[in-house]
């Protein structure tokens, strides 16, 4: 059978190390996952409670409307009053499948095929990988040190004409955060380029020093997504949603509409009782412990040789370069995983170019769990590297 040409996108290295490590665990070995960023905590006890009622009562097994149920829509408007001090009203609000549905819907609400979308290198894979799916192309910045990471408006200069731009703050993998002038700044580039600005604030909530800025504080002609997953440690529930200039809200129903028809409606009600107070204080709880984790393993990454490490201003992951001596981040992360039993990605997941010498390492598990992988990864380090070469998963 013929294969497209567009769906030959590169693999979710993380996912594929998430694999490996699964049958691993099947054959009986303790995995350390330091792969995903998956919160180890699990959905709050109130959104728990709230789907086993739903499913007792019998509610919650059909559609929902395309845009969501309304009353998570006006909670979600609420948290944007709570978090940010923004008026946002809730006709602009989209829950959907996961952020990964929220990507897919903004690139096809906004940029016909071909287009140019600037987005930062290194990065969430997924971004680039979507964008070649849908026939667009997208234009990798090289950020840095320099630059912490994060676009920039001389890196979009650089770049050439763009028909929009896709930022993170905090960012993964490298946790950094744009503060509200850098905001301003891409904002402002993005307005004279008549370039759409997507806005990824899927760890907000998640931040160490101080808090991330909302694209929304500043502008409402922007696409915000955000989800579930991170904050509310409800990975595999897949709610998400999107907020969208007014004029955009029926284009993006309709493509939800005839993609997905709606979010998971069990979904939805756990999503919404995590919203209450007494999972809002649960889950904010959490940040506690990505903390400690954050104390642990980027000092030790330090004393073991692992150099440029990323600020992590949020998020839960530790992007480093290797030591010295090490130079191959797949076959660093196969025997990692072979021979200690931790999950670790490859950098070439998030920096095709230049990320054959990195790797990142999720900090969203217990700190048990971070104690013992910073004790095998010395063990790893202590034994020194090898000149032949083993190969990460391939997808």
């Amino acid at each position: 059978m013929k294969i497209s040409r567009r769906s030959q996108t590169a693999p979710f290295i993380a996912m594929d190390v998430l694999a490996e490590a699964g049958r691993a665990e099947a054959e009986g070995r303790h995995v350390i996952h330091l792969e995903v960023g998956e919160p180890a905590h699990g959905a709050p006890q109130a959104a728990r409670e709230a789907v086993a009622r739903a499913i007792r009562d019998g509610v919650g097994l059909g559609y929902t409307g395309g845009l969501g149920l309304p009353r998570l829509r006006e909670a979600l408007s609420g948290l944007y009053m709570a978090r940010y001090g923004v008026s946002v009203d809730p006709e602009r609000i989209v829950v959907t499948a996961g952020s990964s549905a929220g990507f897919v819907l903004s690139f096809l609400a906004l940029f016909d095929a071909g287009a140019r979308v600037a987005i930062a290198d290194p990065g969430y894979p997924c971004y680039r990988n979507i964008l070649q799916a849908l026939d667009l192309s997208p234009v990798r910045l090289a950020a840095g040190p320099a630059t912490r990471f994060q676009p920039t408006p001389e890196l979009l200069a650089e770049a050439g004409p763009i028909d929009g731009l896709l930022v993170a703050s905090p960012a993964n993998p490298t946790g950094t955060m744009i503060d509200r002038d850098e905001m301003a700044a891409l904002i402002g580039y993005c307005d004279a380029a008549g370039a759409p600005l997507i806005s990824d604030e899927i760890y907000h909530g998640i931040t160490y020093e101080a808090p991330a800025v909302s694209a929304l504080e500043l502008t409402d002609e922007v696409v915000v997504i955000n989800s579930f997953s991170k904050f509310h440690a409800m990975t595999g529930w897949r709610v998400g949603w999107m907020v969208v200039p007014h004029d955009m809200v029926r284009t993006v129903q309709n493509l939800a509409q005839n993609l997905f028809i709606c979010a998971p409606h069990l979904g939805q009600i756990a999503a919404l009782a995590a919203m209450s107070a007494d999972g809002e204080a649960e889950v904010a709880g959490h940040l506690a412990q990505y903390r400690a984790n954050r104390a642990a393993l980027i000092p030790a990454l330090e004393r073991l040789g692992f150099r440029d490490i990323a600020p992590a201003d949020g998020a839960f992951y530790a992007y480093a370069r290797l030591p010295e001596g090490w130079e191959d981040s797949r076959a660093f992360c196969a025997r990692l995983l072979a021979e200690h039993d931790v999950a670790a990605t490859p950098g070439l997941d998030f920096d095709p170019e230049r990320g054959a010498g990195t790797v990142r390492f999720s900090f969203a598990r217990s700190g048990t769990e971070i104690a013992e992988g910073i004790a095998r990864l010395e063990q790893m380090i202590a034994a020194g590297p090898r000149p032949e070469k083993a190969s990460a998963p391939a997808g």
